[in-house]
């Protein structure tokens, strides 16, 4: 399907002639020859989206003057906050939120026939890729049996989801899926999708050329900025308008400029360097922000290093974190399979458009900081928040002040700590390092004999992720970890879960060719899948005695992952703390399996000589590391993994579906329902209406994360969501997790705000997805929404700061709509869950004058009333809203409207950015 371009009133298209080839593409420096500003000094990301502003200049979605603001943007220092149009080329999704994503455009075909439209209206304009790469879990580890039997209960459990998306495969125009069994989306996305620059042809059978960007439906959809391609996640509901040729609204955004200098020293990896990253950019907060990395440091970084860093932008907050083009663009791009033909092109655009990095390149940003390299020391992120950066050092001393917290908490003290260490019936009792009687401990049998878990336990150890396992420098690193310590006579601990999940075909391509993969699986870490695993939750049961022995015994247990996100409750149901680390790390610590121990100076164990081993002792040096890489990592790998990308296994070959144009919805599927967004949908929008006497459905701290909000991992028997389907039969053994039943909407319904670490300050004490209801007692979340709606009370959320932080999940703005709230309330909102709550029709407000949950003296029980929405709302307004107490007092207060744009004020009368769309369509047809 063609793209369709501006009419170029601006005189900007030009060709470029390269390898033989021309094509056409719009010009920067044209622009600034038609005097429409000057432009030199912009970030190359800013330069990208200012490339697509002359490409799709139309006169009335994006104007001259748009154009223009570019240049004002420049001349004021880095900010000129004005609307814009953006449409970026294409869109990546992953399965659990891919899945609910093609459930909408599902039941907008149904939908639009109502309304007397076209189904056939309701295809992808732009191309869209989904990679299933969220649903395998990690049943089986730590044997040859591992990655075959995950892959059999995956099929097993998800035959109906794979079905409905090979359904939408073939009944969707643009739309290709890439099996299971292949990578994590974005590691695939880096590895073989992306081109860093893109061409199509126009209406006019022409071709262009443009810089390749993405929005997807996973939060790191950054990754890809690491190759100079500008993506970032947005909510699954944006994600469709994108598709439907719907333009993303946005701010021009401002861009901070981080300065890297120096080089890594010895015995530290891109890990370490990413969560110092992490660290310094949440300090300085660029929420909204685009992050661009330049300085003489980049000369020095591989491109697996950048990739790493740029995946970690929603963990700083960032909406991306650019690299431009430079020569080890190009390099990465031939090593990893792109014809020469395309490495030519994205050198010669990037050149002639001013998007090379060059020895001169100095452009204006917003705002700088600096990081030199050489000062990075190896480092962990936790117990529960990527930016808790912890030097390596510091990690054991770190660890138990988080315990006395949590104990002292509770006013729980166990005295007289001791662990167990050994093998068989040579386990002695050993003296936590630093313990103050904090410390809890229970017993696990095993065998003949047993050992002791304690505070502090490590249970899951996993080498899993995009951020990492893209990465050969660290997965290299881990391997040669491996080799050392085996050599050495050390293994993982007995109670240590230990797993390898690549993130693609090619990572096990390389390991085994520089024959590491044996001794990884010698210590445990053998493959269970190609999928995130782990780091969205599916880690999988813990062993029944060790999971019994945690919560019989109150115990906190420790996983170590070389993951991207640690909130609370995602990893694991049986573990409070979860720390970040690097791959080599993480080998390292499932060999001590405790976190009480300083690994940099406690060995990590007794080697087969009978001597102790330090981490020293096991440490590659850089060198051992890039000659491996250099040797083992080729293009031909890439080459071969990729050839039939889309194919697939036997299995997936062998999903049969229907060829419909509409989807034949199961009534009895569990994992699939047409959901009610769009029933007794009219042909005309609405208008915004005041929140009348609203009730608080709850009321939430700082840093409440969509996976507070929107689970992804397993859920329990007892919960609305378990209580469901064990209705409907379905085996407690088939309940799988949240994330892959997000296709369904009574199961996510149930789901909202159901995390078990989530507290609701409503209650006293009370962890899990509880309030009150109606009636004032305590009940389920759920439940007390249903009881409200019953009543034709809307209600309203609490929060404070950084609300919606995390993954892009679409179903926490989707099933906070579901349950009736119509405003959500907070300090301040993350940027991806604010823009969902808008596409879903739910207003977000931010308090103002320094007003707070807290100054406010809220317990839960207020009525809050909001008005000033039902005239001439205009973005970012200030609106009334008053409080009732329960002893009979009110307040006044002012909220910001967090409504942006204008276009953002449409979709909220239309109820929702996909009822807008779904309207326009169908008065188009």
């Amino acid at each position: 399907m063609p793209i369709v371009v501006g009419h170029d009133s601006t005189k900007t298209r030009k060709t470029l002639t390269v390898g033989g080839q021309s094509v056409d593409y719009y010009s920067i420096p044209a622009a600034e020859a038609a005097g429409l500003g000057d432009f030199s000094k912009l970030p190359a990301s800013l330069k990208v989206v200012l490339e697509n502003m002359l490409r799709f200049e139309d006169g009335k979605t994006v104007s001259v003057d748009d154009i223009r603001a570019f240049a004002e943007w420049a001349s004021m220092g880095g900010k000129n906050p004005r609307e814009i149009a953006y449409r970026p080329a294409r869109v990546l999704l992953q399965d659990f939120t891919g899945v609910p994503a093609v459930v909408d455009l599902a039941a907008m075909r149904d939908a639009i026939i109502s309304l007397g439209g076209d189904a056939e209206k309701i295809n992808p304009l732009n191309p869209v890729d989904l990679v299933i790469d969220h649903s395998v879990m990690i049943d089986e580890f730590g044997n040859p049996r591992a990655f075959q039997m995950n892959v059999d209960r995956e099929y097993e459990r998800n035959m109906e989801r794979y079905t409905f998306l090979k359904w939408g495969q073939s009944a969707f125009d643009n739309f290709r899926v890439v099996p299971p069994g292949t990578g994590i989306c974005h590691q695939v996305n880096l590895e073989y999708l992306s081109q860093t620059v893109w061409t199509d042809t126009d209406q006019d059978g022409k071709t262009v050329a443009y810089p390749d960007t993405l929005v997807g439906t996973d939060s790191h959809t950054t990754m890809v900025n690491g190759l100079s391609v500008l993506g970032w996640g947005v909510g699954g509901i944006e994600a469709e308008a994108a598709m439907l040729g719907q333009p993303i609204s946005m701010l021009i955004p401002e861009v901070v400029g981080f300065e890297l200098t120096g080089q890594t020293v010895e015995g530290t990896t891109g890990t370490d360097l990413v969560l110092k990253v992490v660290e310094m950019l949440r300090k300085k907060g660029v929420v909204n922000k685009f992050v661009e990395f330049y300085g003489a440091g980049l000369d020095h970084l591989p491109l697996a290093d950048r990739a790493t860093i740029a995946n970690m932008a929603p963990e700083y907050g960032a909406t991306c974190g650019f690299f431009p083009i430079d020569n080890e663009t190009l390099r990465y791009l031939r090593q990893t399979g792109r014809s020469e033909d395309r490495v030519a092109l994205v050198e010669a655009y990037a050149r002639e458009n001013g998007l090379w990095r060059g020895a001169d390149y100095a452009p204006v940003y917003t705002d700088t900081l600096s990081l030199d390299m050489g000062t990075i020391v190896p480092a962990i992120s936790g117990p529960k928040r990527p930016q808790d950066y912890i030097a390596l050092d510091r990690a054991a001393t770190s660890f138990h002040k988080y315990v006395e917290g949590q104990r002292a908490a509770k006013d729980a003290t166990v005295k007289e700590e001791v662990r167990w260490e050994g093998e068989g019936g040579q386990m002695e009792p050993v003296a936590i390092p630093g313990d103050e009687g904090h410390h809890r401990r229970g017993r696990v049998a095993s065998g003949d004999a047993g050992y002791q878990l304690h505070d502090g336990s490590i249970v899951i150890a996993s080498i899993t992720s995009c951020t990492n396992t893209s990465n050969p420098y660290v997965m290299i690193g881990a391997g040669l970890v491996a080799r050392k310590a085996h050599e050495k006579g050390l293994t993982r601990k007995p109670w240590v879960k230990t797993s390898l999940a690549p993130g693609s075909q090619v990572v096990s391509h390389y390991l085994e060719a520089a024959d590491l993969q044996k001794d990884l699986d010698a210590i445990g870490f053998n493959l269970v899948g190609y999928g995130c695993t782990t780091c969205i939750g599916n880690s999988g049961p813990l062993e029944p005695e060790i999971s019994a022995c945690i919560n019989d015994n109150d115990l906190i247990g420790v996983a170590v992952l070389s993951g991207n996100r640690n909130f609370e409750g995602r990893i694991s149901p049986d573990v409070r703390a979860n720390y970040l680390a690097s791959p080599p790390l993480v080998v390292a610590y499932s060999l001590v399996g405790d976190m009480n121990v300083d690994i940099t100076t406690d060995p990590l164990g007794v080697g087969k000589d009978g001597q102790p081993v330090y981490l020293k002792d096991i440490w590659p040096t850089q060198k051992e590391v890039a000659d491996l890489v250099a040797e083992t990592v080729t293009r031909q790998a890439f080459l071969s993994k990729y050839a039939d990308v889309f194919k697939g296994d036997e299995k997936w070959r062998g999903v049969q579906t229907t060829d419909s144009l509409t989807y034949d919805w199961p009534s009895t599927s569990t994992y699939v329902q047409n959901p009610p967004y769009f029933q007794d949908m009219g042909p005309n929008p609405g208008t915004i209406s005041n929140v009348e006497g609203a009730r608080i459905l709850a009321m939430l701290g700082d840093m409440i994360t969509t996976d507070h909000i929107s689970p992804a991992g397993s859920f329990r028997e007892s919960s609305p969501a378990g209580e469901y389907l064990v209705d409907r039969q379905v085996p407690v053994r088939e309940f799988n997790s949240y994330g892959s039943r997000r296709g369904n909407h009574q199961v996510m319904m149930r789901g909202t705000f159901a995390n078990i670490r989530i507290k609701n300050e409503v209650l006293d004490g009370v962890e899990g997805g509880y309030t009150k209801g109606p009636d004032g007692q305590q009940t389920s979340i759920y439940d007390a929404a249903m009881a409200y709606m019953d009543q034709g009370t809307p209600l309203v959320i609490i929060a404070g700061e950084q609300y919606g932080a995390g993954s892009s999940r679409d179903w926490a703005a989707k099933g906070t709509a579901l349950l009736g709230v119509k405003a959500v309330i907070a300090e301040n909102f993350e940027r991806i869950h604010r823009s969902n709550l808008v596409g879903m029709g739910v207003i977000p407000f931010e308090f103002s004058a320094g007003d707070t949950r807290k100054s406010l003296g809220l317990k839960g029980d207020e009525v809050i009333t909001i008005t000033g929405l039902d005239g001439d709302l205009k973005p970012l307004s200030e609106v009334p809203c008053r409080i009732d107490y329960a002893d009979g007092s009110s307040k006044e207060i002012t909220l910001r409207c967090r409504i942006d744009t204008a276009i953002e004020k449409e979709y909220i009368e239309h109820g929702g950015v996909l009822h807008y769309v779904l309207r326009n369509l169908a008065k188009a047809a």
